[in-house]
């Protein structure tokens, strides 16, 4: 999207698309996301324990989901990088947390992936202490995109991750995976489960946002929804 907007409210820029009341703010937000996303993006650390997480400085957006959920797919697709997540097809191949430099605005933080059947109980457990000592001790983390796969129904692991992520007190936003591969009355559905299941939980952001990594719909939306939490104080 080009062209020159009108000056648009801090506050619709900062609040996100639920702030956006008329086109002209839904597309200044649409165009701060490309501009944001349009800086370069890289790796820049990884860790499997908490002590050993980088500094925590400048805002945060954590991406979570069950393996194979797309995660890594929806990364590449935000920042144009075929590679820049290691797309796995080995569930539950990725147990530390990624982070990510985005144009030094933004750090995006890759989750491991949850819910795979082969982990042990006790790999089950380490995943979920370690998750929630990392999201009740980052003071910069914005907010958590909680992914969920539009084909198939929401698992107990996801709302065992919503919990968590509750019971730290971090907002979370559930965004739809995979919609180009769901038939539309399903898809449908899904996002009515996924508002009900946002509005059941205080941590949830009332927003349901919905994505296809492969044909790119929803995500401007999603760059812009980040480009809000990015310009947060």
């Amino acid at each position: 999207m080009t062209g020159q907007f009108l000056p648009v409210h801090p506050a619709v820029l900062a609040g996100g698309l639920s702030e956006a009341k008329t086109e002209q703010d839904l597309a200044a937000l649409i165009e701060a996301g490309r501009l944001l996303f349009a800086k370069p993006c890289e790796f820049f650390y990884a860790s499997q324990k908490i002590d050993q997480l980088p500094p925590a400085e400048g805002p945060e957006i954590a991406f979570c989901g069950r393996s194979n959920v797309g995660k890594s797919s929806l990364v590449n697709a935000l920042t144009g990088h075929n590679a820049l997540a290691r797309v796995s097809h080995t569930p539950g191949r990725t147990k530390q947390l990624n982070f990510f430099n985005l144009g030094d605005r933004l750090t995006l933080v890759d989750m491991p992936g949850y819910g795979y059947a082969q982990a042990s109980k006790s790999v089950k457990e380490d995943w979920q202490g370690l998750m929630f000592d990392f999201l009740r001790g980052r003071p910069t983390l914005r907010r958590v995109l909680l992914l969920l796969d539009a084909r198939i129904e929401t698992k107990p692991a996801d709302r065992m991750a919503m919990e968590l992520l509750t019971d730290a007190a971090v907002p979370f936003q559930i965004v739809i995976t995979k919609a180009d591969d769901a038939k539309p009355w399903w898809l449908k559905q899904r996002i009515l489960q996924a508002e009900e299941l946002a509005r059941t939980h205080t941590a949830g952001h009332p927003m349901v946002l919905v994505t296809s990594s492969h044909t790119g719909g929803g995500i401007p939306e999603l760059r812009a929804e980040m480009a809000s939490l990015a310009r947060q104080a």
